[in-house]
């Protein structure tokens, strides 16, 4: 979820880094968890274990002739208009890149000294955290007891100083998703008083893209919908997304730089053109993650652990042993989700391809 671009990048590759310190000082790993040519097996981020379409290296491929000239407004303009498209949203409310950091800085500095961003915790706090230098400050809501956002809860953390409420649906950590009714009740009468931000990462996992917050924006809510393509689409090493916003806002955002051409690469431009254009591949995808999702889900339940309602790429259990179990999954090779205080005895895995959820599989059968 995301960027200033130099930044995001530095981080994810702090956060790649640092899953595999762990896994490098992990003895006695287990054959079976082995990757091709003995690599870990990285459960840990949300990736998209079935890859991107084949149509974007292809695209790729015909673009790297052109690497010597800088991206020019023309092919910012032609990816905005077909995301626009997609969305049935006007152009000029598209904001292209990983916006979620350059927005939570482009909020704070609208008011001087800053103010609060209300989200739920735990939760990916990239938003809340770009603010603190210009004085923004988080104000966590507690998920509820179904580890759902606390719509009420977030309603009534709002004051007067309150630049965005930042809601993530499905949600991160837990992959669950607010009822349908709930959420729109509580975006409507939220969106009169700040700025609503949905973070849609897992949105397609769950087939829920009917039930996305754009319709609201369509409406003429003060919301903004931010969707990357690092989860389903496949382009989390090419860091592309994009934010849909109302008219001003988007225009101030597109001001201030962020979605300008230089900040953009060429190659992620077709990617995301190409991964776009590939419904099919997205359906697919969806269809081998719900049930290898499915797969993981049963094994949980035949142990006797807790689990969330997952509508994402990955599962949400708990278990008063979860030290132990994460002591064997690193020893199996298999990198999992970070600790969420203060759900640290919840396990966040991330969905893989069969064979890799066969060792996972395998390593909760032992543990």
């Amino acid at each position: 979820m995301s960027d200033g671009e130099p930044f995001i990048l530095n981080r994810r590759s702090w956060l790649a880094a640092g899953g595999l310190a762990l896994l490098a000082g992990a003895a006695g790993r287990a054959e079976a968890g082995a990757g091709p040519d003995g690599a870990p097996i990285r459960l840990n981020l949300n990736e998209n274990a079935f890859g991107p379409s084949p149509k974007v290296g292809r695209a790729i491929g015909a673009s790297l002739h052109g690497l010597e000239r800088y991206v020019d407004q023309s092919e910012v303009d032609a990816l905005t208009a077909q995301i626009a498209a997609l969305e049935r949203v006007r152009p000029d409310q598209v904001v292209l890149g990983e916006v979620l950091e350059p927005l939570g800085l482009y909020l704070a500095r609208q008011r001087p000294g800053g103010g609060t961003f209300v989200y739920s915790a735990p939760g990916y706090t990239a938003l809340v955290d770009a603010g603190a230098p210009l004085g923004g400050v988080g104000v966590p809501v507690p998920l509820n007891d179904r580890l759902e956002n606390d719509l009420p809860a977030l309603a009534r953390a709002l004051d007067g100083r309150t630049l965005a409420v930042n809601l993530i649906n499905p949600h991160n950590p837990s992959g669950t998703v607010n009822a349908t009714d709930a959420l729109d009740g509580f975006i409507r009468d939220v969106a009169k008083r700040t700025l609503v931000v949905v973070d849609e990462a897992y949105l397609e996992y769950g087939d829920l893209t009917g039930q996305s917050a754009i319709r609201h924006l369509r409406n003429g809510a003060n919301v903004l919908v931010f969707r990357t393509l690092a989860k389903i689409y496949g382009l989390a090493g090419l860091s592309i997304g994009y934010a849909v916003a109302p008219t001003p806002l988007a225009k101030g955002l597109r001001n201030a730089g962020i979605g300008a051409a230089h900040s953009l690469s060429r190659l992620s431009l077709v990617a995301a053109a190409a991964a776009l254009s590939d419904q099919a591949h997205v359906r697919s995808v969806r269809e081998r993650t719900i049930a290898e999702r499915a797969r993981l889900t049963q094994a949980i339940e035949a142990r006797g652990f807790e689990h969330t309602d997952s509508r994402a790429n990955f599962v949400f259990f708990r278990s008063t042993r979860a030290a132990e179990i994460r002591r064997a999954l690193a020893a199996g090779n298999v990198a999992v989700g970070k600790e969420f205080p203060p759900l640290s005895d919840w396990i966040r895995i991330t969905v893989g391809q069969p064979r890799e959820n066969d060792a996972v599989i395998a390593i909760l059968q032992r543990a």
